[in-house]
């Protein structure tokens, strides 16, 4: 028969244990789904709530276009035989009488051999001056040197032949089969053809950039667009520089889901629902559904559209809110896009808080049941 000290342990046992579970607070992955919507605008916060559907996916799905500029795209091939700053050329120029400018007196023809052309392009030809030859084929530079001649001489007849020189060459880097430094060929004279020459790009094609610098411009392409749109196959110039590299962006899982990491592109657009994959998907036992959440600064001109608002300056904080227990809720994550640095977080589920507390409560009552066993 059971002592009057065994029949009041246990609840009193069960009350203490509420009543230290009621004063301390639970261990959380992070803030739930009342703290987050507690610190909107619109409870005095300073982050602006936003359930996610179908006109904000519309207004957020920006993604930064990469493409190379006009300048670019309209550079004309070069041929194989046009100069370049760097080149060297061989000049021969004959004259129609025994006593010329150029020519001594037993002999009517002149060679200059190797004249290269520096720098800014040009080259110095004696009585013709400083010519422009970068741009020009050894014809062109012909014609030009035969014009600035012939005042003073009579039918002086030119030859031009280019010999060798540096000027014609592009530098390849990175995520390449072969880096190094490579001639603009007839074969290679547009970017496609000369990433091929060097061995082709070494990472996953559905997340390499190219990287083109000419001069003071940048242009920056996807792989796989080069082959899509025949427009960002440019022409290449003399002195290019051409950068191969995985894509840089990235973005950051935290809270209940199964990885908690900072974690790169896979895809050129990812979604939220690719990204929550990304990490291992949810967790069945702890992650909620209905509290998924996209944490970002928003430029001034989009978050004005997803608000409705105009007088918006500078960027916003914006939390979307996903709700994959809605009947399209996991369309609205497929549509929804995943930007650069943006934050995915993932609230617990109220039953992971209560099996929280059911533990402690559990292990607070195990001292008090032993006690209630020994006085039987």
């Amino acid at each position: 028969m059971k002592s009057a000290s065994s029949r009041w342990a246990l609840p009193v046992a069960l009350v203490m244990s509420l009543g230290i579970v009621a004063g301390c607070t639970l261990p959380q992955v992070g803030p739930n789904k009342r703290q987050i919507y507690a610190g909107s605008v619109q409870q005095q916060g300073d982050a602006f709530v936003v359930e996610v559907n179908d006109r904000v996916t519309r207004a957020t799905a920006v993604v930064p276009a990469l493409g190379f500029s006009e300048a670019f795209a309209t550079a004309p091939e070069l041929t194989s035989d046009t100069i370049r700053p760097g080149d060297v050329l061989g000049l021969t120029i004959w004259e129609n009488v025994d006593d010329g400018l150029l020519s001594g007196e037993t002999a009517n023809s002149t060679a200059l051999e190797e004249v290269q052309v520096d720098g800014a392009g040009y080259i110095f030809v004696p009585y013709a001056g400083r010519l422009r030859a970068a741009g020009n084929t050894p014809n062109e530079l012909r014609e030009i040197i035969t014009e600035k001649l012939e005042l003073q001489t009579p039918d002086p007849q030119v030859q031009v032949r280019r010999l060798a020189g540096d000027g014609s060459t592009v530098s390849l880097v990175g995520a390449i089969g072969a880096q190094g430094v490579y001639p603009i060929e007839r074969p290679t004279r547009k970017l496609s053809a000369m990433l091929a020459n060097a061995g082709g790009v070494t990472i996953e094609p559905e997340i390499a950039q190219i990287t083109v610098i000419r001069g003071d411009q940048r242009g920056k392409v996807w792989f796989q667009d080069l082959f899509d749109n025949p427009r960002l196959d440019i022409a290449l110039r003399g002195g290019d520089r051409i950068l191969v590299e995985e894509d840089r962006r990235s973005f950051t899982a935290i809270g209940a889901t199964s990885q908690q990491a900072r974690v790169k592109f896979e895809t050129q657009n990812l979604s939220a629902l690719e990204a929550i994959a990304q990490v291992g998907g949810l967790v069945p036992t702890a992650s909620d559904p209905t509290g998924v959440f996209v944490i970002r600064n928003e430029p001034a001109e989009i978050a004005g559209q997803v608000l409705g608002r105009s007088d918006l300056q500078g960027a916003q904080r914006m939390v979307y809110v996903l709700n994959l227990r809605e009947p399209n809720g996991l369309f609205m994550a497929r549509d929804f896009v995943i930007r650069d640095d943006d934050t995915l977080y993932v609230t617990e589920a109220p039953y992971a808080q209560w099996t929280k507390t059911i533990s402690l409560v559990a292990g607070g009552l195990t001292p008090f049941a032993n006690v209630a066993t020994l006085t039987q």
